[in-house]
C-alpha cells in the first residue's frame, strides 16, 4: 500500500474530518491525527489549519491534496493491471445497505459472490438510505444499496430491481376481507411508521402526498427502526403498516399477517449507488456485474 501517513492524510483532506476519516479506516481518531502530524514534520508545515469545531486544508494541503489522488489513481491501476494479468481476484470491499435491503436480499447474493471469490473480504455496514448515501458521497464505504431514489445527480446509480410494497394487517383485521386497499382507507386505522430517514418512510410518504394525504392525515401510533419490529407490531395487533413484499414471505407462510395490494399499487427501487470514479479495484468492478446478474435472474421472492 502507499505511505499510510499520506493516506490517512487524504482521507481527512477528503472527509475534512478526523472522527469520520478515523471510522472510515477503522482507526482511533488519536492515531489518525498522529498519521497526519507525522506527515506534517515530513513536509515541515502545516496542512490543515484547525479551528475550534472545523478544519480546512492550507494552500500547501491543497497541493499535497491534489498529488495524492493522482497517487491513489495510479496504484489503483497498477492493482487492476496487475490482478488482471495474473488472474487473482483479491481485495477488500465496504458495503452499506439499507435494512431491508441488509435483512432479505444481501445475504443470498454476498454468499454468492464469497463462493465464487473467495479471496475477496467484504465487511457490510447496515444503516437507513440517508445514511447510505452520505457514505457513498463521503467515500467511507465503496458501494451502498439502497431502497428509494438518489437524488445526488453526482453519484452513479445503477437499478438492481423494482420492489412492491403492501399494506400489512393482523390475521384478524377488517381489511383482510379486501382485495386492495386504499391510502384513504388506510388513514383510518393505527398506522405504524418507518424512522425518519428510512427509504421505505421516504417512499410511503412520496405516495401519500400522491393521493393528497399528509403525515397529518394518518392515524401514527408508533414509529419503529425495522421491518422486523414493525412486522412483530402489527402481528400482534397495535397498527397496520406498509412494506416490502420481500420483507413478509416468512410471515405470510407461517400466516401471523396477511398482505394487501394497495391501490393504486406502490413500487420503488432497489439500486446500487457508488462514487463516479475513472478506476474501481477489480474486486469491485466483479462485484456489480456479478450484482446485476444476481438482480436480473433471481426473483426478490426467493430470496426472503
Amino acid at each position: 500500500m502507499a505511505d499510510r501517513r499520506l493516506q490517512v492524510f487524504y482521507t481527512v483532506a477528503r472527509l475534512l474530518s478526523f472522527t469520520k476519516a478515523a471510522e472510515a479506516l477503522h482507526m482511533t481518531q488519536p492515531a489518525v491525527t498522529f498519521q497526519v502530524r507525522q506527515l506534517e514534520e515530513h513536509f515541515n508545515t502545516r496542512l490543515f489549519d484547525r479551528t475550534h469545531n472545523r478544519i480546512a486544508l492550507t494552500e500547501v494541503g491543497k497541493r499535497v491534496f491534489f498529488h495524492a489522488e493522482k497517487v491513489f489513481e495510479q496504484y489503483a491501476l497498477m492493482e487492476n493491471d496487475v490482478r488482471e494479468m495474473t488472474g487473482n481476484m483479491s481485495g477488500f470491499l465496504l458495503i452499506g445497505a439499507s435494512t431491508t435491503i441488509a435483512e432479505y436480499m444481501l445475504p443470498a447474493l454476498l454468499g454468492d459472490f464469497k463462493n465464487k471469490y473467495p479471496d475477496v473480504g467484504i465487511r457490510l455496514k447496515v444503516s437507513n438510505t440517508e445514511e447510505i448515501v452520505s457514505m457513498v458521497e463521503d467515500n467511507m464505504i465503496d458501494l451502498g444499496v439502497v431502497e428509494a431514489p438518489v437524488g445526488n445527480k453526482s453519484l452513479a446509480v445503477e437499478l438492481c430491481r423494482m420492489d412492491e410494497l403492501v399494506a400489512i394487517v393482523p390475521m384478524n383485521h377488517p381489511l383482510t376481507r379486501k382485495t386492495a386497499v386504499t391510502p384513504q382507507e388506510l388513514a383510518t386505522y393505527p398506522f405504524i411508521f418507518r424512522e425518519e430517514g428510512s427509504g421505505t418512510r421516504e417512499v410511503v410518504m412520496e405516495y401519500l402526498t400522491r393521493a393528497g394525504l399528509s403525515l397529518y392525515d394518518l392515524n401514527v401510533v408508533m414509529e419503529l427502526g425495522s421491518s422486523e419490529s414493525i412486522k412483530g407490531a402489527v402481528t400482534s395487533g397495535m397498527g397496520i403498516s406498509i412494506l416490502s413484499r420481500a420483507a413478509i414471505q416468512k410471515e405470510l407462510q407461517l400466516r401471523t399477517l396477511k398482505q394487501v395490494q394497495l391501490m393504486p399499487r406502490l413500487e420503488r427501487p432497489f439500486s446500487f449507488v457508488h462514487q463516479k470514479q475513472k478506476f474501481r479495484f477489480r474486486a469491485m468492478e466483479e462485484l456489480l456485474k456479478f450484482a446485476s446478474h444476481y438482480c436480473s435472474t433471481r426473483p426478490l421472492q426467493s430470496v426472503a
